[in-house]
């Protein structure tokens, strides 16, 4: 069994965000892997463990990128695979460079976190397997695997629902479906002897450029009104119709 696991670098998730030349500034911040990834390289790990085979984590970016592909390295995974490209590349092109990678790699199975913590478009995974022309299955809780076969679970309003494709697959991950373990400090000492191949990226163009990046307006401070039922009831009337203007 032999699995690829799509990886991101992103911001940590409690870092504060700070804009500088119309951008945001990685100026001071601790760069990450996607914690919705993370929770697909232990997947990969747990398969591994159960049926043995390989894991081979990927990703897209610039040589910082190498620092989260060692952090799975640490975790277990066996090999790395960088492909230099374009930081700013839009989801179109992004699931068109790893694609490229991906596809001469013969894996059996893909695993990718269902959404990055960054941009959350939760876009990649899908075009990926259109572009590879894998069936798919998103934001999936319980994987099993019986034979060539994918038993996916995932939650429904209300309900769960339970999808069975033929591998090799693309299945994305939901928090939840595991605890992604810390690497050890043996696991940390191997993955520096761990391979990295570095390739370069596939030179397709975006299709969307972004526009403008801004800091949302801080939330203004909520209404509180003080008085007796009658007058209170005719303040709140008063605020809908005049300064929130319901129509109804």
């Amino acid at each position: 069994m032999k699995i690829a696991v799509c990886v991101k670098q992103t911001f940590d998730t409690e870092a504060k965000i700070v804009l500088k030349n119309g951008k945001v500034s990685d100026d001071g911040i601790n760069l990450i892997i996607n914690p919705y990834d993370e929770v697909a390289v232990e997947e990969a790990l747990q398969i591994k463990e159960k049926q043995g085979g390989e894991v081979i984590v990927v990703s897209a970016g610039s040589d910082k990128a190498q620092d989260a592909i060692r952090q799975a390295l640490a975790m277990g995974a066996d090999k790395g695979v960088l492909i230099n490209s374009d930081t700013e590349a839009d989801e179109y092109a992004r699931a068109g460079i790893l694609a490229k990678a991906i596809g001469g790699l013969g894996a059996d199975l893909i695993l990718c976190g269902h959404v990055a913590a960054d941009d959350g478009s939760s876009q990649v995974p899908t075009r990926l397997a259109e572009i590879l022309n894998l069936p798919h299955v998103n934001v999936v809780r319980k994987l099993e695997l019986n034979g060539n076969t994918a038993v996916c679970t995932r939650e429904t309003d209300g309900g769960t629902e339970v999808i069975e494709v033929k591998l090799p697959a693309v299945i994305t991950c939901q928090v939840g479906m595991n605890e992604p373990r810390y690497p050890s400090m043996k696991g940390i000492m191997q993955a520096k002897k761990k391979p990295i191949d570095k390739v370069a990226g596939e030179a397709i163009a975006s299709k969307t450029s972004v526009a403008s990046v801004f800091i949302p307006p801080p939330k203004a401070a909520g209404k509180k009104i003080e008085a007796d039922p009658a007058d209170a009831a005719a303040q709140v009337v008063n605020w809908l119709k005049n300064e929130v203007r319901v129509i109804g």
